[in-house]
């Protein structure tokens, strides 16, 4: 295993050419047009990488080098014929192992879904491969996806590429260090708590959490934190952040929230985002939060509100969320419950901690499932009338930094003793309101390891969150880090 390392490199001279994998989707789109690149030599270096970090980081639990090699050579011949499908035609992507796919296994880190093959793509996979994207592999997930860290009893755990020695987080961890490290440069995931968000934060990415319908969910696999969920967006720039949302974003008819959704942004679009006010919120219900993760991001708030001459006002969060946060282990227990119930040869090979959760969730009333929607509309509600008041809402996106590659959650922040969700209290909330937020990183700790800032915004307003994404990114310069993996 690698030694813990997070030195950073400030790229390559000038002069000398960057390898592929090192490139933004953006940057791949130009050198394809430019003639300077093909897909093929971009997909072949991406593999390459993908090898040579394989063993360290664990990031994939499926590869398709074959079938990605073939696409790459389809998509050099529609450059060269000046037929490509879209700005993502010819380059590399990696999907997670919850989103299915009709030609890898989609295994939820589970055993038994370890040869579990769709009929379908999820809608989001099927937008990818339309546009001429070309799909490398899988990445690997916490078993159901139902933790903060990325382990699973089919491929173990998953470490992050500035510390092998620590976890990416999850449940998107695989995704987030997989680009962090240049596999891929954008991967699909998926946010229901703060999947995507936190290791986004965790391994120095842009990742974006839509509102719910902004990418139209169909053929999925079935829900276990209600409407929660939605595809996720990770890279290393907002740019392609941005790319990918252009390509997987908009309603289907099969989606009735992405009706609403394509509304809201449709709405939003028309609205100035001139003379933003902006909370910043330095923690929630006084929960205990790292000191660099405090300082980075307070500073971080204040660099970004003077560059768009933005009124910042500095508080507490205008919400009470003890409620809805003491419902959150129930709605995945019951989550969990009706999954088994559907699919009980899945709970016979699950690990014993959820099939435990599953007991629990049987054991809970169904008036109390009823309880929970209503806390769940009044939130909503409320947040309604929070976006009326401010434009943005921005607080830490995680509580702790990164934590040991192997350990479910750190026991401890800043001194202070935590439970399993100690380290995620600033995301949750977000998915239960429906509403779209982003992680863009921020000045790094002392020890180079990446810290993100969270900035939360009304429906639909992922275009103004990607605006304030790309001008605090622009500070930072953080894209000019990479992580260096040592052999």
């Amino acid at each position: 295993m690698n030694a813990p390392h997070a030195s950073t490199s400030a790229g390559t001279a000038s002069h000398m050419r960057r390898p592929l994998w090192q490139y933004s989707a953006c940057e791949l789109r130009s050198a394809f047009l430019g003639g300077s690149a093909t897909p093929e030599q971009a997909t072949r270096s991406c593999l390459a990488r993908i090898e040579e970090v394989q063993a360290d980081l664990n990031a994939f639990a499926a590869l398709r080098a074959p079938q990605a090699l073939e696409e790459a050579k389809a998509s050099t011949l529609r450059y060269q014929r000046a037929e490509t499908l879209s700005e993502l035609d010819g380059v590399p992507i990696s999907i997670k192992d919850n989103l299915l796919t009709r030609d890898m296994p989609t295994t939820w880190g589970s055993r038994g879904l370890a040869h579990y093959f769709s009929e379908h793509d999820e809608l989001a996979v099927q937008r990818v491969r339309r546009a001429g994207a070309i799909i490398v592999g899988k990445t690997n997930v916490p078993e159901f996806t139902l933790e903060g860290y990325t382990h699973n009893p089919l491929f173990g755990a998953t470490r992050n590429p500035w510390n092998t020695e620590l976890t990416p987080g999850g449940s998107s961890g695989g995704a987030a260090a997989s680009v962090a490290a240049g596999c891929t440069p954008i991967a699909l995931g998926t946010d229901g708590g703060g999947s995507t968000r936190r290791p986004a934060a965790h391994c120095g990415l842009v990742g974006l959490k839509p509102t719910i319908g902004t990418v139209a969910r169909q053929h999925a696999l079935p829900t276990l934190l209600l409407d929660f969920e939605v595809v996720g967006l990770l890279a290393r720039t907002t740019e392609d952040v941005q790319a990918l949302l252009g390509v997987v974003g908009g309603p289907d008819a099969s989606d009735w929230a992405s009706l609403a959704a394509h509304g809201a942004r449709l709405e939003n679009a028309r609205t100035p985002h001139q003379g933003l006010r902006i909370l910043y919120v330095p923690t929630l219900d006084d929960a205990p939060v790292d000191s660099a993760i405090a300082l980075a991001c307070e500073k971080g708030i204040e660099e970004l509100a003077k560059d768009r001459d933005a009124l910042l006002c500095k508080g507490k969060l205008p919400l009470n969320l003890q409620a809805i946060n003491a419902a959150w282990p129930q709605i995945g227990q019951i989550g969990l419950a009706a999954l088994f119930a559907r699919h009980p040869d899945w709970e016979a090979s699950a690990s014993e901690k959820y099939q435990a959760m599953a007991a629990q969730g049987r054991e809970i009333p169904a008036e109390r499932l009823w309880q929970v929607l209503d806390l769940i509309a009044e939130l909503r509600r409320l947040c309604a009338g929070l976006f009326e008041h401010w434009d943005v809402i921005a607080m830490p996106c995680t509580a702790a930094q990164p934590w040991p590659a192997q350990q479910a959650y750190p026991p401890f922040i800043n001194g202070q003793p935590v439970g399993p969700r100690g380290h995620a209290v600033f995301t949750g909330w977000v998915n239960a309101a429906g509403l779209p937020a982003i992680s863009v990183p921020v000045q790094p700790d002392i020890n180079g390891l990446p810290i993100g800032l969270q900035l939360i915004a009304r429906h639909g307003a992922e275009t103004m969150l990607l605006e304030l994404s790309r001008l605090l990114q622009a500070r930072q310069l953080f894209d000019q880090r990479r992580p260096v993996l040592r052999k």
